[in-house]
């Protein structure tokens, strides 16, 4: 991971955008801890999706727990066709 400020940031763009697309993080500080992370589309898409599967496996783990509680509604599969119509 490199760190670098926002002026060298500015005086170097290029060289900081292709070491992210290169796989190295490049961290921007700027004033009262403001920074930024510059990182490839590809690796933010990594991220996004790891974070949507994490947020899955979460709403599936409340729903387990949910139904150890007893916390569900069955239905027969009749009443599911009936509410269809």
């Amino acid at each position: 991971m490199i760190a670098t400020k926002q002026m060298d940031l500015r005086a170097n763009i290029k060289k900081y955008f292709d070491m992210a697309f290169n796989g190295e993080p490049v961290i921007v500080s700027r004033k009262e801890n403001k920074n930024v992370v510059i990182i490839s589309e590809a690796e933010y898409n990594e991220l996004s999706k790891a974070k949507r599967n994490a947020e899955y496996l979460a709403k599936l783990d409340r729903a387990e727990e949910q139904i150890k509680n007893g916390q569900v509604v069955v239905k027969t599969m009749k009443e599911l066709q009936a509410m269809e119509e």
